[in-house]
């Protein structure tokens, strides 16, 4: 029943695809979660069973013992990232389809400067927002940039894997949370001790993975990593009010001297298809550095609105971009605009 309602997903373009005890499957759609009310509604111990069906007897252990548990599982050629959980003493799921390939970045329409700074050979690069908006598939396409063109010795970190990388130019170490290391803080250590060119990190998530991240950025690696932020600018806010305040103003050194870029993004309604990723970059310059060290972080916007020599984008600039390009619509456009005009 399960494979069943994942094809379907698959087949109408969802991103999430969400089964509750008591509740029919419902899909999240670019304009929304929609609830397949046609579909099976199972009870609590019925759609355990189902579940129970794609884990293996360690997961199932897992899942009794912590009442959650991430975990992924492959189908029709696609991979699908698993999350179980227990809700008022019912059980959830939410499987995440992953794209049976990683697109190459060219296909995610973001802008092509981006590629420069790939070569760098250390420094932090961010890419940013919420869940579903694409960020991870931004980072698997520079990593496979990387691949193809630059030799590298390449460390993964994620929870779980994804997308299998095979070697090219580069040299993979792909690390699992729970599989192959104990925690993010465990593998950011000992990759610091393995000689790595790249380190690609799924997600920041907690101080001490940022304090190991800057030090690898300082020393000689090139650190990529997801973040959860509303904008490329609240993105070196939220990095730095993570840490204590007798420590805010040596981070802010270290932090303004290995940022590279932050990439922001969220998807809006493309003109044909399905959706297209909304962006802002700031790129990190004398201007950036500066204004970090000092602590003024409220004159970030307004470096990114007039940076656009130096290949930044500013919302508004990314909107006139992707209308040049006929991927949005006037309505999509004119909508956007005045939305963050609002926050602003």
């Amino acid at each position: 029943m399960i494979l069943d309602i994942l094809k379907r997903g698959v087949e109408e373009g969802t991103s999430d695809i969400i089964l509750s005890s008591w509740n029919p499957p419902a899909f999240k759609l670019h304009w929304g979660t929609v609830f397949l009310e046609e579909l099976w509604i199972l009870d609590k111990e019925e759609l355990q069973k189902e579940l129970f069906s794609i884990m293996s007897n360690k997961q199932r252990e897992e899942f009794l013992q912590n009442l959650e548990l991430d975990f992924w599982i492959t189908a029709f050629e696609y991979r699908f990232r698993v999350n179980t959980f227990v809700q008022r003493k019912w059980i959830w799921a939410v499987f995440r389809v992953i794209e049976s390939k990683i697109p190459e970045f060219e296909e995610l329409n973001l802008p092509s400067s981006i590629l420069e700074f790939a070569k760098r050979k250390s420094g932090l690069i961010l890419v940013t927002w919420a869940v579903g908006s694409w960020k991870s598939t931004t980072l698997w396409s520079l990593m496979n940039y990387i691949n193809k063109h630059y030799d590298r010795h390449v460390i993964t970190v994620e929870d779980p894997i994804e997308f299998v990388y095979k070697n090219e130019r580069c040299l993979f170490e792909q690390r699992e949370v729970w599989k192959s290391t104990r925690s993010f803080q465990n593998a950011l250590r000992s990759a610091l001790r393995q000689a790595p060119d790249v380190l690609m990190v799924w997600e920041m998530r907690d101080l001490e993975s940022f304090r190991l991240a800057l030090t690898a950025a300082e020393t000689g690696t090139l650190v990529l990593a997801t973040l959860h932020t509303s904008s490329a600018s609240k993105t070196v806010s939220r990095v730095i009010d993570m840490f204590p305040w007798d420590e805010k103003n040596h981070v802010r050194a270290q932090f303004s001297e290995s940022l590279v870029w932050v990439a922001w993004q969220e998807l809006i309604p493309k003109e044909w298809g399905w959706r297209v990723a909304l962006f802002e970059v700031l790129v990190n310059n004398f201007s950036v550095t500066n204004t970090i060290s000092e602590n003024k972080l409220n004159q970030l916007d307004n470096i990114i609105e007039t940076g656009q020599k130096e290949w930044m984008y500013s919302v508004e600039k990314s909107l006139d971009f992707l209308m040049g390009k006929w991927l949005i619509s006037q309505e999509t456009y004119d909508f956007n605009k005045k939305r963050f005009q609002k926050q602003d």
